[in-house]
């Protein structure tokens, strides 16, 4: 359940550090890291490239249109109404399960042993059983929800609604936004994952852009 607060919420610009642009690439959707490389979903293919310089490292023909989530070993990505479990080595599809969204899925991110997925317009995060596809729990946004990750048990997603797009840290238990990171107008967020440090990679949507932002440093305790 979604609960609000008095508090005002802690906001602040995002800061964008670097923009990664990609030849023949028209739209990003869902992205991951996997330690070494950043996997965008391009929509007909998902391209692995390497954040210290942008360059492309390999592509995977398989259908990438929305979110995309690394479990230490396998790609998970969203296509249309359901997610394949891809081996990153060779592009081959283990398994698939149906998304909870039926087709209007959005963010996906891997923890604690289940796949997290956002619902766009439902304003949701879904918590799934990565083998089956079953929703194990709910939880609420105030926003059109699209990527979503987990980094040092911080629950983020991004929201996206005409042209205002903000990072949310957000309780995992209410769904009470914690802090805020405003990206510039017109700029927005697609696909989100933490690289486990300092930066999250945002997917640009139609920009064709992998955009990376500093994450906050956690207070002192």
């Amino acid at each position: 359940m979604n609960r609000t607060t008095t508090q005002p919420v802690p906001t602040r610009a995002a800061e964008i550090v670097r923009e990664y642009a990609f030849d023949g690439v028209e739209r990003v959707g869902g992205v991951t890291h996997d330690g070494r490389r950043v996997w965008a979903a391009t929509g007909p293919a998902l391209l692995a490239f390497d954040p210290a310089n942008g360059d492309v490292l390999g592509t995977l023909d398989r259908p990438a249109d929305a979110g995309t989530a690394f479990d230490g070993k396998y790609l998970y990505q969203i296509a249309e109404s359901r997610i394949d479990k891809i081996d990153p080595a060779t592009g081959k599809v283990l398994a698939s399960i149906p998304a909870p969204g039926a087709g209007g899925d959005s963010g996906l991110a891997w923890a604690e042993g289940s796949l997290w997925v956002g619902q766009y317009r439902d304003r949701k995060i879904h918590q799934i059983d990565p083998d089956t596809g079953t929703v194990l729990r709910s939880i609420e946004s105030n926003r059109f929800v699209t990527g979503v990750t987990w980094v040092e048990g911080e629950l983020w997603h991004a929201t996206w609604e005409g042209d205002d797009s903000e990072l949310r840290h957000i309780d995992p238990d209410s769904g009470e936004v914690l802090e805020r990171l405003e990206m510039p107008q017109g700029v927005g967020i697609s696909g989100l994952e933490s690289d486990g440090a300092d930066l999250f990679y945002c997917g640009g949507g139609g920009s064709g852009k992998v955009r990376a932002v500093r994450r906050p440093k956690k207070a002192a305790a």
